[in-house]
């Protein structure tokens, strides 16, 4: 049974930076892509950003390329995302989220939902204006 546990949501003003954390047991963590997702009330959750299992490919929102960055340390079983320029519309409950086979990489795999079986509680990223 896999378990992710997310950490490093908050508040911040607009322009502010935070860092989420997922650690992840239960499976081979070097071996699976990892993703980020967020949700809004009233909204679809959206694929925010994903690195695949070796850490040599990445993807990202468009709207937040360049401020976000996901990177991973296989030593610690962790996932991270470092949001910097952060702006009110990223506000959102932010879930991280495990691969479901191991080895996939590619664009089309890691960043839809179904990609995914495992998925964390979310943590909250408020950012004020």
């Amino acid at each position: 049974q896999v378990q992710l546990v997310e950490s490093g949501g908050g508040s911040v003003q607009a322009g502010g930076s935070l860092r989420v954390s997922c650690e992840a047991s239960g499976r081979t963590f070097s071996n699976y892509g990892m993703g980020w997702f967020r949700q809004t009330p009233g909204k679809e959750r959206e694929f925010v950003a994903a690195i695949d299992w070796s850490g040599g490919s990445t993807y990202y929102l468009d709207s937040v390329k360049g401020r976000f960055t996901i990177s991973r340390d296989n030593a610690k079983n962790t996932v991270y995302l470092q949001m910097n320029s952060l702006k009110p519309e990223d506000t959102a409950v932010y879930y991280c989220a495990h691969g479901s086979r191991a080895y996939w990489s590619g664009s089309y795999y890691l960043t839809d939902a179904t990609g995914y079986d495992y998925w964390g509680q979310g943590t909250q990223v408020t950012v004020s204006s």
